[in-house]
């Protein structure tokens, strides 16, 4: 459920009731009730950058949310950053977008002008830019002009680290892009060497604890961070407490249920698991059955797995791209593992055939040729 190129602090200082409001909105993952109180925040104040900046943010993670692209890794938490199906935003949702991040950097721009050295201003740009990176990454597909973006948003947060020392809350796009710059292959950090971005993995990690723990406003952004971080350094234990912190603040995000189940399965908490999943609402039941069949799949029992995931299979259609695809691949795969090869091609053949394109497509087509081994790896 995390962003690759930024995180997308939703509090920034000064903050109304209003707009907290809205964040409790969107922390919850209802977004277009959030969308309504930051349109109608962005009128009433209309200097205010950060604003559009909350209108953009809610337009895209509701887009990512539809994808399926909120969710940390499904596989095993060992996955790439780089690994994500492409989103189709409608056209209304992109003007918004757009809309909103011009405004953004207007408005911003303007308070620069008249203060070169205003952090608020400065920390809204490098907002606004990490926000147009992610939607080019993950939207647009286009990689050069997220690079640029991911690089001018790290530069923007420096200066207004650099504008006021004690303005903590910015340093967490600092500390992300430390850590995922610092986590990707050398071909990607060579991009990022030129870019300007050396990378520091293990510095980006405690940079985000800084933030999780002096932080004014976006600790919990820094904990969510910090959770699917955990998880992919093999640090599941240390990610538990802080969602089981973050469901008991946000008790509607299921989201969060989902990873705290993931990382008790990590820590090979099979009941625990399973009962986190037990507790979720507000998803489909069938995406709610590939769950629970991925994390059977994953404890070895195939056969209590078989038909979570039929289930889920059964409702390919109807469930977000990357989860019917992942039910399809799942399911051939414990096919495969229990010698019925006919029901595990027939399998991968559902999965291919709901986008040939995609990268998991090509993991299932990759197992028409070859049996599927279980890896011992994850």
């Amino acid at each position: 459920m995390f962003p690759l190129l930024l995180t997308l602090a939703f509090a920034v200082p000064p903050i109304a009731p209003d707009i907290l409001r809205g964040f409790d909105h969107a922390n919850n993952i209802e977004y277009d009730e959030a969308l309504v109180i930051f349109r109608r925040a962005a009128a009433k104040t209309p200097e205010d950058p950060h604003c559009q900046n909350y209108i953009a943010q809610a337009i895209l993670y509701n887009a990512m949310l539809k994808a399926g692209a909120l969710e940390s890794e499904l596989v095993s938490g060992t996955n790439p950053f780089l690994r994500r199906e492409r989103m189709n935003p409608t056209e209304a949702e992109h003007l918004g977008f757009d809309n909103a991040i011009n405004a953004a950097f207007s408005k911003a721009q303007a308070r620069i002008a008249r203060n070169p050295k205003d952090a608020y201003a400065l920390y809204s740009i490098a907002i606004t830019y990490g926000l147009r990176a992610n939607y080019s990454f993950l939207v647009r597909k286009a990689w050069l002009d997220a690079l640029k973006d991911s690089t001018a948003s790290r530069k923007n947060a420096q200066l207004a680290v650099d504008a006021d020392p004690t303005y903590i809350d910015a340093k967490i796009i600092l500390g992300l892009h430390d850590y995922i710059v610092g986590s990707l292959s050398w071909t990607y950090k060579v991009m990022g060497f030129l870019a300007g971005i050396r990378g520091d993995r293990d510095g980006g990690i405690r940079t985000l604890e800084e933030v999780s723990t002096k932080g004014i406003n976006n600790r919990s952004d820094a904990k969510v961070l910090l959770a699917a971080i955990y998880r992919r350094e093999k640090r599941s234990a240390q990610a538990v407490p802080l969602l089981e912190g973050l469901t008991a603040a946000y008790p509607r995000n299921y989201l969060f249920r989902i990873e705290l189940a993931h990382m008790l399965a990590d820590l090979g908490e099979r009941d625990k698991a399973l009962e986190q999943l037990r507790t979720v609402t507000g998803i489909q039941p069938e995406k709610l059955a590939y769950l629970k069949g991925n994390l059977l799949f994953w404890f070895d029992e195939y056969d209590k797995a078989i038909p979570e995931l039929n289930r889920a299979v059964a409702a390919r259609d109807r469930l977000d791209l990357n989860t019917g695809i992942m039910a399809c691949l799942r399911l051939g795969q414990t096919f495969d593992l229990l010698n019925r090869r006919p029901e595990a091609l027939a399998a991968y053949k559902l999965g291919i055939g709901l986008a040939p394109g995609s990268e998991l497509a090509k993991e299932c087509i990759g197992y028409i040729d070859r049996k599927y081994k279980r890896s011992r790896i994850a």
